[in-house]
């Protein structure tokens, strides 16, 4: 445990941080997870949460949390699996 003070903010501020960025992957995972099933389903539908997962990947990218070729590369996966079917 830490004993400065400096080290218990620190602490404290790393576990807010940590929470928002669980919660962004989690939407990045989310959202790209439904463009695949919604792949199966109905393309436009797919388009739609295309977009919702361009959104989710380009945040992740802003952030931090992914890097920027990262998300260049989930992007085109998935444009490339909606164009495919």
């Amino acid at each position: 445990m830490p004993i400065k003070d400096s080290a218990k903010k620190s602490l404290r501020v790393s576990k807010r941080k940590k929470l928002v960025n669980d919660r962004r992957k989690k939407t990045l995972r989310d959202t790209s997870k439904k463009v695949e099933k919604d792949i199966k389903a109905d393309k436009k539908i797919a388009a739609q949460s295309l977009s919702a997962a361009y959104k989710a990947i380009d945040k992740a990218a802003k952030r931090g949390i992914i890097k920027k070729n990262t998300a260049s590369r989930k992007k085109s996966k998935l444009a490339r699996m909606v164009n495919k079917a």
